[in-house]
């Protein structure tokens, strides 16, 4: 199995009700900027542990690195919820940089749902950002008003889906089964971290039946659809008040064109990300949508350059 080269501390925060847990490394008191590195859908704060594994060690050496589990995700706690809103996720980065970070600004890192909320968040609180770094989190396709009235429809049906049992979570025999589930979605997860990762990703619980078996650590209520339409004026009028020097890292893999077939495409995102007032953007060779787990040694690299440039 694989063996972290610096292994996290873990902290829990009390923010907005819940219960945060944040996967902490380095120096507390150091005067760099804190390193914030948010996760994508149905993952956690650990997913980066490879990358930042991968850092030098001078880098490390005067940085505070966090990476917190999203509600409903890893060993983040709340209140029972059927349905989450993506709003919440700017609210509660709020609250984390408060703790974290005080009055000081930041380096914002998210990976795929996560870079679509630090993207969204850095328009916001454009001050509390120094560089940003999203990883291959792209938004979503534009919808039209006309689609409200079916949007909602569909939100009422998953809702009572959900409360009918239609959206459990599958569970596994054994860590190694969570393994499997792993590189069975990433074709180049070696399996030394996909045995790690499962043991991040899931935990092993008893039944009701009194069987014991490995649970996913995310929210079945995360598969309900958002009520409210994506607009994409409201997102670029937000992109435009992005005033970090912003990194877009996106695969060599394009996943974007698998997930959406033709109703979303990697030129429609590049034209969206024209609205960034200072980006580049950058292609990972040899990689997919987890481009944190298949190229850490390279990503680690240049987003180094990028911070420290």
């Amino acid at each position: 199995m694989y063996q972290p080269r610096r292994a996290a501390r873990s902290e829990f925060v009390p923010i907005r009700l819940h219960r945060y847990h944040v996967h902490v490394w380095g120096n507390p008191a150091a005067s760099q900027p804190p390193l914030v590195l948010m996760h994508g859908w149905m993952d956690v704060g650990a997913s980066y542990q490879f990358m930042v594994d991968a850092l030098s060690d001078d880098f490390l050496a005067d940085r505070l690195i966090i990476a917190p589990d999203w509600r409903g995700f890893g060993r983040t706690t709340g209140p029972a919820c059927d349905h989450y809103s993506f709003a919440d996720y700017l609210g509660d980065l709020e609250y984390l940089l408060d703790h974290y970070a005080g009055e000081r600004p930041v380096d914002l890192v998210g990976h795929s749902m996560g870079g679509n909320a630090v993207m969204l968040y850095s328009g916001t609180r454009a001050a509390r950002i120094r560089r940003l770094i999203n990883l291959e989190g792209f938004g979503m396709p534009a919808t039209r008003a006309s689609q409200a009235p079916g949007r909602y429809a569909r939100w009422i049906d998953e809702i009572k889906t959900l409360h009918s049992g239609g959206y459990a979570l599958k569970t596994y025999a054994d860590a190694d089964g969570v393994a499997d589930r792993l590189m069975k979605t990433n074709r180049r997860l070696l399996r030394n971290k996909a045995l790690w990762l499962a043991r991040q990703w899931a935990e092993s619980r008893q039944d009701a039946d009194g069987q014991t078996r490995w649970h996913v650590l995310g929210d079945a209520a995360h598969r309900v659809i958002n009520p409210q339409l994506y607009r994409v004026d409201e997102v670029l009028a937000l992109l435009a008040h992005i005033t970090a020097p912003m990194l877009m890292v996106e695969a060599a893999d394009d996943s974007l064109s698998g997930w959406w077939e033709g109703k979303f495409t990697l030129d429609e995102f590049h034209e969206r990300l024209q609205a960034v007032p200072n980006v580049r953007r950058l292609v990972l060779p040899d990689c997919g949508h987890m481009l944190h787990h298949d190229q850490p040694e390279r990503l680690a690299l240049e987003l180094e350059a990028f911070l420290q440039s």
